[in-house]
């Protein structure tokens, strides 16, 4: 195999192929990228069993061949070149690479083409299409929310909902949950659920742009198409929780407040909190609203009050303060709208300028006296 291509092409696809290239693995051939190279095109694959990345490269090809190159050595020598350096890669058929432009060249070892997975097959195939704009929004307001925890695996990954009354996206880690819904998004050609990891949506979430997103949709893997890149992914076939039933509809208690304020206070509060719970109390009354948190360990404490406005009752409720955060960083506008029950309730969150199907919860912290 022997083909050209510029320096800057090359290592753009190299950097997105190296999101699916994992730091350590039992099986070395990952490490690689597969390089298939026929007629004008050459196609780069990378994958950790559970994302694959194949992107399409322009190249002009001397003699077609397929072989699995390190994709670390590959793309560092890359990197060092100049922009505009023309790179020639040729490789033998015992896998003797030699990476060479018009001042040198540089050889090293690459591995059996075959010892390569395979590119996953999707089956029974349906296809949605939605504008990359809607899906980076969705993306960019729930992945903060998604459970890094393994033993939940339905909690690793966030739930799109496809149906005639439009798309619903749902994230949770059991202490926060976002809901989003998309009324004006209609879906004719699928309708259901599936759960995506957020590995996938994290890579979406950087590639993505204005221009329409074509994903399909199989029994157990989901592939992204964005212009000539594509992306699979499995989805988690385990079933998403009950959300609605932890979405509370009760609470009355309403408090508003100045969000760049509020970020402020919680953030200052929170350098004095204990650094295992990261434990905030919000203290609220028609009158004073207080945001504290002492640390018995440290022999440390802090107070602020803030201006805001409140109707309901007296109420004293903890938070981890770095949820707490998350929470108030991902509400629009300059207000903030925090619904309240009781100190053992879910809160629910809001910006004042909201799109009105954005629902955000939080699960309160016992406060230690």
């Amino acid at each position: 195999m022997k083909f050209s291509t510029s320096k800057n092409e090359l290592q753009e696809a190299l950097q997105k192929l190296s999101k699916a290239t994992p730091l350590r693995s039992t099986l070395p051939v990952l490490s690689c990228v597969l390089i298939k190279a026929t007629n004008e095109k050459t196609t780069l694959v990378t994958t950790d069993l559970e994302l694959t990345i194949d992107i399409k490269l322009s190249v002009s090809i001397e003699e077609e061949g397929s072989a699995a190159v390190p994709l670390k050595q590959l793309y560092d020598i890359t990197n060092e070149f100049p922009d505009g350096t023309r790179i020639t890669i040729s490789i033998d058929k015992k896998n003797k690479i030699e990476i060479s432009t018009v001042s040198g060249s540089y050889d090293l070892m690459g591995k059996q083409k075959e010892e390569f997975p395979t590119t996953p097959k999707i089956d029974k195939v349906k296809k949605i299409k939605i504008k990359g704009k809607v899906l980076k929004d969705v993306i960019g307001s729930t992945l903060f929310a998604v459970s890094k925890d393994d033993l939940k695996p339905s909690l690793t990954g966030v739930l799109f909902r496809f149906n005639s009354n439009g798309l619903t996206v749902v994230a949770t880690d059991g202490h926060r949950l976002v809901k989003i819904v998309h009324n004006k998004y209609k879906e004719e050609m699928f309708s259901g659920d599936i759960v995506v990891p957020r590995k996938f949506l994290s890579y979406l979430f950087t590639h993505l742009d204005d221009e329409e997103v074509v994903l399909s949709v199989g029994e157990t893997h989901l592939t992204a198409t964005i212009k000539e890149d594509t992306i699979i992914s499995r989805t988690i076939s385990e079933v998403f929780p009950d959300y609605e039933s932890v979405i509370p509809s009760d609470n009355n208690n309403i408090l508003t407040v100045d969000k760049k304020t509020l970020l402020g206070a919680i953030k200052r509060v929170s350098i004095f909190s204990n650094k295992s719970t990261h434990q905030v109390a919000f203290n609220i009354s028609r009158e004073r609203f207080f945001i504290s948190t002492e640390d018995p360990e440290l022999s440390s404490k802090a107070k602020e009050e803030i201006i805001a406005t409140y109707e309901g009752e007296d109420l004293i409720i903890g938070y981890n303060g770095e949820y707490l955060k998350d929470v108030i960083n991902h509400t629009t506008g300059d207000k903030v709208t925090i619904k309240l029950n009781t100190p053992i309730s879910a809160t629910l969150f809001a910006g004042l300028n909201k799109n009105e199907d954005k629902i955000m919860l939080l699960m309160p912290v016992r406060i230690n006296n």
